[in-house]
């Protein structure tokens, strides 16, 4: 009698060992799915854009409250539409390509022809210009972009200075985003200085406050997006996912997305 009262009181222990395993693997998936939800949103890198290899800003000036470009190359034109906009189905200008004009982290103004007046406060800035196709992908290469830290007074430069340092400059979405093709497909672009992508640096791209690595420099596209106000934040890192010191860093931007009445 005595040993069988010792085997069922073995067969409980080992029952009641066997659900506390159970439980305890339950917990541990349970929190594994808790750490990693689903996300969201997807970024998908645009298909190669047109080149334009010999695109280049020769000079830049500012001077009595305009500034003057000279723009250079044979395959690249101010306020013509880019060969392949249509391909691209995402937001494209009418009044085609264009300089996009960035003064520390204030939202680009969208310049198509190579003078123009524009306010710039006295005190020191920091200034990038690059050129832009007509859906406002920048061409990313040396020859395309100004990148200065530069002192105005009286509506002129009177100091400037190359940005030697690492530094991140947010450029696309912005504004207002209205109909379908705009709306299903938003451009994610941004302009690097003195920083390559990869072991070294990546940008952290936080979309509606979901975080998204990246460690390629290319345009990519967001999917996703819920009608109404977005947010994106972009925050240059070291390898060990750090931001970097650097000034301007991080920056957001909130832009609108709507439906078209007429669609």
């Amino acid at each position: 009698m005595r040993a069988l009262s010792l085997f069922f009181l073995l067969a409980l222990l080992a029952v009641g060992c066997q659900n506390s395993s159970a439980s305890a693997d339950t917990e541990e998936a349970s929190e594994e799915t808790q750490e990693a939800p689903a996300q969201q949103y997807t970024l998908t890198a645009f298909t190669p854009s047109a080149a334009f290899a010999d695109a280049a800003i020769e000079s830049m000036e500012y001077k009595d409250g305009t500034f003057n470009f000279g723009v250079g190359g044979t395959t690249y034109e101010l306020g013509v539409q880019t060969p392949d906009a249509e391909a691209k189905m995402c937001a494209n200008s009418a009044k085609g390509q264009h300089i996009h004009l960035i003064v520390d982290n204030a939202p680009y103004a969208a310049k198509y022809e190579a003078s123009f007046e524009h306010e710039v406060a006295d005190g020191e800035h920091y200034l990038l210009a690059f050129l832009s196709r007509s859906y406002h992908e920048s061409i990313k290469t040396a020859a395309a972009h100004v990148a200065k830290k530069v002192t105005v007074e009286g509506k002129a430069i009177t100091a400037e200075e190359a940005v030697e340092g690492p530094m991140l400059f947010y450029s696309r979405p912005k504004g207002n985003y209205v109909g379908k093709v705009a709306t299903e497909k938003v451009m994610l672009d941004f302009y690097l200085s003195n920083a390559t992508l990869g072991s070294d640096y990546k940008v952290k791209a936080e979309i509606n406050g979901e975080e998204h690595m990246i460690d390629t420099w290319q345009p990519y596209y967001i999917e996703g997006l819920p009608m109404g106000e977005n947010t994106v934040t972009l925050t240059l890192v070291d390898g060990d996912g750090n931001a970097v010191d650097s000034p301007l860093n991080p920056v957001s931007r909130t832009f609108t997305l709507a439906a078209d009445p007429a669609e």
